[in-house]
């Protein structure tokens, strides 16, 4: 089974990254491509902009376009309740301590959006792995970094975990005077897991690494608050290696000044992307917009 190549929006709130993301998808649809938009957005735009409700279940806009919405909340309990279930199978000779009513306050744990939404992007890429493209509409840009820092910084916390287990392992042979050490690591429920983990996140990292199999594209308009929280993200993604793959420039007027954009991310592939008059609602206007402005449209979307 293939796998489904993965293309991020990203910017700052209001500039038109949900808008561009929708475009995206209308067009890579029409070309053929097997496409599925995946809101990750709080805010969930998708819903104005196709004027359709939307739910984890994919809802069919056109022969070869679906979206779906991500329900936060309901991933933040599916980790919670991992966790819980991990935590007691790995330390059942503590159950006898009636620590349950302790594992509340994981629920309280910083960080739990971003794990939330790896575990959705992790159940999406497996579930829709057939499809040809997986659109995502990022959050914000503070929890869209988080989302992609985490595989990175918990790789460098498990190597941590792993040298400390590791040691604890050996300080408990030397009181039992086990000898066998490899039986001994083979039967460590930690060590197993902590492996696991570092296993799982080293697969994600390697997926926001490979350009073939991630696209992030970064939205902005001609203006200077856009500008500067554009080069956090750009500084942010370069820093964990994932690359940065286009630069939009939207809503871009006739007497809109572009220099700066372009003069600060010369060495990336950008396109201005024309204003547009009328609200970029409902799929007919979009695939109105997409006919009038098909010169820069081709040249922005396309992805064949």
């Amino acid at each position: 089974m293939g796998k489904a190549t993965n293309i991020f929006f990203m910017g700052k709130g209001g500039v038109g990254k949900s808008t561009s993301a929708a475009l995206n998808s209308v067009f890579l649809a029409n070309k053929g491509l097997k496409v599925l938009v995946v809101s990750l957005d709080p805010a969930h735009n998708q819903c104005d902009i196709f004027e359709k409700d939307f739910s984890d279940k994919p809802v069919q806009i056109t022969p070869h376009l679906s979206v779906i919405e991500v329900d936060q909340d309901h991933w933040i309990k599916q980790y919670i309740k991992g966790v819980h279930n991990q935590i007691k199978r790995t330390y059942s000779y503590l159950t006898a301590f009636n620590l349950d009513k302790y594992f509340d306050v994981i629920k309280y744990s910083p960080g739990l959006e971003e794990y939330a939404l790896i575990l959705a992007f992790k159940a999406i890429q497996e579930k829709f792995a057939q499809l040809d493209i997986l659109v995502f509409d990022m959050p914000p840009t503070a929890l869209a970094l988080k989302f992609f820092y985490l595989p990175t910084l918990s790789l460098v916390w498990i190597e941590h975990l792993l040298a400390l287990r590791q040691e604890i392992i050996k300080k408990r042979d030397l009181i039992t005077k086990i000898k066998f050490i490899k039986k001994e690591f083979e039967r460590d429920k930690v060590l197993n897991k902590i492996n696991e983990m570092k296993e799982e996140y080293q697969d994600l990292k390697n997926i926001f690494e490979d350009p073939k199999q991630t696209e992030v594209k970064l939205v902005l308009n001609p203006d200077q608050l856009s500008l500067a929280e554009s080069i956090r993200i750009f500084d942010g993604l370069k820093g964990i290696n994932v690359n940065l793959n286009q630069i939009i420039n939207n809503k871009v007027q006739e007497n809109s000044v572009c220099t700066k954009i372009e003069q600060t991310f010369a060495d990336i592939p950008m396109l201005n992307f024309p204003y547009s008059e009328t609200p970029l609602i409902g799929l007919s206007t979009l695939e109105h917009f997409l006919e009038k402005n098909g010169d820069v449209v081709q040249k922005q979307l396309n992805m064949c």
